[in-house]
């Protein structure tokens, strides 16, 4: 018997489930599987649009695979058409257009949408928020006349809007809450080496800012945004990236349970046994220790996606992936794999001088995270490090003429 999959969402996490679904049934399963988004586009690349994607008008949307792949596998795409209603009894979700659509199983990918300044509006003239291929386009096509770029938020799509911005020739300020940017994901060695770097490239970071509002002139335009203490930044342009938030509208509608995202367990099942979630809209348990996270990373989304590709067969496979994360910021790569704990030992391996170098994190005598810049040889070797929990010292691993990856065991 044909087991119907409906997919809501269609990112990362979606098109990485359609690939593992697809060799499910190469395998003998028998599947029939739709794809459903509020947006126009098969699933594409999301992290180009804040980076390479806004240095040039030629920049295409890239698409993770071409239409024809799920032309040729069979799988329905129902896009332009949002969800607004699951009833989880009759097993059918409805959409804006009218059409209702029926599972055996539901997958929710819907993946987080950006947290709005309060008191602005939404399609206020000049403000912009980055997260669909929609949005980074109104953001581009602005940014291709604007001369003065003010980002509200430190983050890590702020932080690489704003070094894209400033390769532009863009005078960019950033405006950020925290005493620090990147309090929450990065180390204060890392954070105060960025901070660094991107003053020195010219941009304007303020820390310790508070919005008191921002300004529009006669004609309805975003002309500056002005702090509490009374400093106006001319601004032709607004970027607001201040974190993002989960898309649990339909979840919380038809009454799963929700806290901080979308709650599973660690086969990426919701509180209904017929509906799973997946990506960054999901609360899941961390492997290996006694808390829950969400995580907003390509990397989460994909390994979530094979994970619930396993449960959908039948196959329960424990969600264990070591999470990893990138962000380009102008002429810096940074990687981390593992989660950065405030209480981890540090030490460097390399010179922050260099402008390459890694930043060893240890619990104990465990090796838990590793943050690198610019040394993607490094960041391969360290998510099996991190992954297998090993026991080694940091005097070894910080011994720069020692390939980091000799450490990694065979086999």
């Amino acid at each position: 018997m044909t087991k119907r999959i409906l997919v809501i969402g269609a990112g990362h996490a979606a098109a990485q489930l359609c690939g593992s679904l697809v060799e499910a049934r190469q395998a003998g399963h028998e599947l029939d599987i739709t794809v459903t988004s509020a947006e126009a586009h098969v699933p594409y690349h999301r992290p180009p649009l804040s980076k390479a994607f806004l240095k040039t008008g030629d920049a295409q949307i890239a698409p993770i695979r071409a239409a024809e792949y799920y032309e040729q596998h069979g799988i329905a795409m129902h896009l332009g058409d949002a969800a607004v209603a699951l009833d989880r009894a009759a097993k059918c979700v409805t959409f804006a257009s009218g059409r209702t659509l029926d599972y055996d199983a539901l997958v929710l990918a819907t993946g987080s949408r950006p947290r709005r300044l309060p008191g602005i509006a939404e399609h206020a003239k000049g403000i912009h928020y980055l997260r669909s291929a929609g949005s980074a386009e109104q953001l581009r096509e602005h940014l291709s006349r604007a001369q003065r770029l003010v980002v509200i938020g430190g983050g890590f799509i702020g932080l690489e809007a704003a070094a894209t911005a400033n390769a532009l020739g863009k005078r960019v300020v950033v405006l950020e809450y925290a005493p620090a940017l990147l309090m929450r994901a990065l180390s204060p060695e890392m954070s105060g080496y960025l901070l660094q770097q991107h003053r020195a490239s010219g941009i304007d970071i303020r820390l310790d800012a508070r919005i008191e509002g921002i300004e529009f002139g006669s004609d309805g335009a975003v002309t500056g945004v002005r702090e509490a203490n009374g400093v106006v930044h001319a601004a032709d342009a607004v970027l607001i990236g201040i974190g993002g938030e989960p898309e649990t509208t339909l979840a919380e509608q038809a009454g799963l349970v929700c806290d901080n995202g979308i709650v599973v367990d660690t086969y990426m099942r919701t509180s209904d046994p017929h509906i799973l979630a997946i990506g960054d809209c999901t609360s899941f348990p961390l492997f290996g220790s006694d808390r829950r996270v969400r995580l907003e990373a390509v990397q989460n989304a994909v390994d979530q996606a094979r994970c619930a590709a396993a449960t959908l067969i039948g196959k329960l496979e424990p969600y264990s992936a070591t999470p990893w994360f990138w962000s380009e910021q102008g002429a810096f790569r940074i990687q981390i794999a593992g989660l950065i704990h405030p209480d981890s030992k540090r030490f460097f391996r390399g010179k922050q001088e260099d402008g390459k170098f890694s930043l060893l994190h240890y619990m104990g005598d465990a090796l838990i995270a590793v943050e690198t810049v610019n040394m993607p040889v490094d960041h391969l070797a360290a998510r099996q490090l991190v992954n297998r929990g090993l026991a080694l010292r940091p005097e070894d691993l910080s011994d720069v003429t020692v390939p980091l990856k000799s450490w990694v065991p065979a086999g």
